[in-house]
């Protein structure tokens, strides 16, 4: 199983990314799908999750601003982020629970990582 992450990059203080993240692999089924960064020198933080249903959650410091989807046919997951600051640049993961098999029990898969620098 692999997780690619992409879309980061460069962009100045109130602008916008859109990250990906594909899984391929032997999957079997995904559930929570999961946005983490990790900024230089601070631990790894949650952003926002997605539940298989839809159901959404997000860090206090993104409300507002970012947006968690998946499209369940692909196996991927997005990150929609608006009004990007200074503060929101670090390397961001994606991480999914997912299943091999029906008998295999849920594990968690990260991706590579994609850099998001936001200048002021």
């Amino acid at each position: 199983v692999q997780l690619q992450a992409s879309g980061g990059g460069l962009v100045q203080a109130g602008g916008s990314l859109r990250l990906s993240c594909a899984a391929s692999g032997s999957i079997f089924s995904i559930s929570d799908m999961d946005w983490y960064r990790q900024a230089p020198g601070k631990q790894r933080e949650l952003v926002a999750t997605v539940t298989r249903a839809g159901t959404t959650n997000y860090a206090d410091s993104v409300k507002g601003r970012f947006t968690i989807s998946r499209d369940n046919a692909k196996n991927t997951v997005y990150l929609e982020m608006n009004s990007l600051k200074p503060e929101d640049t670090a390397v961001y993961f994606c991480n999914h629970i997912l299943k091999t098999s029906s008998w295999s029990p849920g594990r968690n898969y990260w991706g590579q990582g994609t850099q998001v620098t936001v200048s002021s």
